[in-house]
């Protein structure tokens, strides 16, 4: 009855989170955006395949002109950037991305792209073919690291969809307090080195669905604060995975709902803090598929050296219905590591199967965490404690499907990457949320 009651309580979150989904995103469509004003970036002096010129004035100017309402449009073709592109306080602005955006030289910045203090947002690939080639490996392959691809600060009423961002010098995408957003249909490729983050989120209303991710790290990542998340149909293809944090002083993280995970080589449920305060509440992780991967199921109260907090409450976190295995057999299937200081009740572990394929055990490991499941505990009340490590011998059963694209070792450091087609699948056997576009013209207008 316990374990069940908690699962309600989650499902209902995840409920209505869902429910908010049809609000999310820009509440202006494309093509009328594009019947008040097309700005074509070769009207403002972009150069299809002339690696002399930079399109990053020619994309600026555009962006500048369509941000009081409008359409940019990048037409198929490449072209070269060499300097930063910032859009400030727009409303009503789409950016049809349907060329490819080459990485020319050193940039100073940040970022390629910044979107901040807008609303009404729109960039996406009307053909489902644009893409950003970030040319990484010039940077990842000595160690160091180059710009961002895109970060978007306080947007609001967003969508971001349909293109492939490929080899990034660093991180691709981070949402930095954003609310009402929807990211989808994207693939993002690069090195697997780590601090190459794919998507970063922290906000409200967060919808982030049919993405397929090749990295080093995070791969679909929620930090502090963030509320209102849901995540799924989400192929971490060699990476870091699905994680929560690292959560510092003050955190804040709630109502968090994932669903269809695949992990080849990624971690599903990897939540890390040490010495944090606030709050982690109500998330559930539902239908993972799990083929490797070193923390797969794992709470970690001791990551890192952060120790300014006095303790992080975690509360209403349900783990249900993974099925797969891990590569790396020194450590935990299942990992629930709280500090003497934290607060950790009222987790759940259900219907998971977690196996090795390098050994004929498996362990839990508990530690002042207490739900039902596992190793967990009940109860649990201040200044109670306890460690638990588990031996499990017996083989379970499960089924677990795998993915064409499944890589078998990682990408090298040493090449450009090819651009790849966004798929038509980023989960076994489920199309996406949203039909890819196959556009041809700016608007789609014929």
């Amino acid at each position: 009855m316990y374990s069940s009651q908690i699962i309600y309580v989650v499902w209902a979150i995840s409920t209505t989170v869902s429910a908010q989904l049809p609000g999310i995103g820009p509440p202006t469509s494309y093509s009328d955006k594009a019947n008040a004003k097309i700005c074509d970036i070769s009207d403002y002096g972009a150069v299809e395949s002339d690696s002399t010129n930079d399109v990053g004035p020619a994309l600026q100017d555009a962006l500048d002109d369509c941000a009081s309402g409008g359409l940019v449009y990048i037409p198929p073709g490449n072209y070269y950037i060499s300097t930063t592109v910032t859009l400030s306080s727009a409303t009503g602005i789409a950016l049809q991305h349907d060329g490819i955006l080459y990485r020319n030289g050193d940039i100073d910045g940040d970022q390629i792209l910044t979107m901040e203090n807008s609303s009404d947002v729109e960039w996406f690939s009307g053909t489902s073919s644009g893409a950003i080639q970030g040319y990484g490996y010039e940077y990842l392959a000595d160690g160091n690291y180059g710009i961002r691809l895109a970060r978007f600060v306080n947007v609001t009423d967003f969508s971001i969809y349909g293109m492939a961002w490929v080899d990034s010098p660093s991180y691709y995408l981070v949402l930095d307090t954003c609310t009402n957003g929807e990211v989808y249909n994207l693939i993002i490729r690069g090195i697997s080195v780590a601090a190459t983050d794919a998507i970063d989120v922290w906000g409200e209303n967060i919808w982030v669905h049919d993405v397929e991710v090749t990295n080093g790290d995070e791969c679909v990542c929620v930090k502090s604060p963030a509320t209102n998340v849901q995540i799924e149909n989400i192929y971490c293809n060699w990476s870091g995975g699905t994680t929560i944090g690292s959560l510092g002083v003050d955190a804040s993280v709630s109502n968090v709902a994932y669903h269809n995970l695949y992990m080849n080589q990624a971690d599903a449920g990897f939540v890390k803090w040490n010495g944090a305060s606030g709050s982690l509440r109500n998330v559930i992780w539902d239908t993972v598929i799990q083929h490797g991967g070193s923390y797969l199921l794992s709470l970690d109260g001791f990551w890192g050296d952060q120790s300014d907090g006095d303790g992080l409450e975690v509360y209403n976190l349900t783990f249900t219905n993974w099925h797969g295995l891990d590569s790396d057999n020194s450590r935990p299937t299942i990992r629930l590591l709280c500090s003497a200081n934290d607060t950790c009740t009222h987790i759940v572990v259900d219907d998971v199967a977690l196996w090795t394929d390098s050994g004929d055990d498996v362990t839990w490991t508990c530690e002042n965490a207490y739900g039902s499941g596992a190793c967990l505990e009940s109860g649990g009340h201040a200044g109670d404690s306890y460690t638990t490590t588990s031996t499990i011998s017996a083989t379970p059963a499960y089924s677990t499907p795998t993915m064409a694209n499944d890589l078998s070792t990682p990408f090298p450091f040493t090449q450009s990457f090819t651009i790849p087609p966004v798929p038509t699948s980023f989960y076994p056997g489920a199309t996406p949320i949203s039909s890819l576009l196959a556009l041809t013209t700016a608007g789609g207008l014929a």
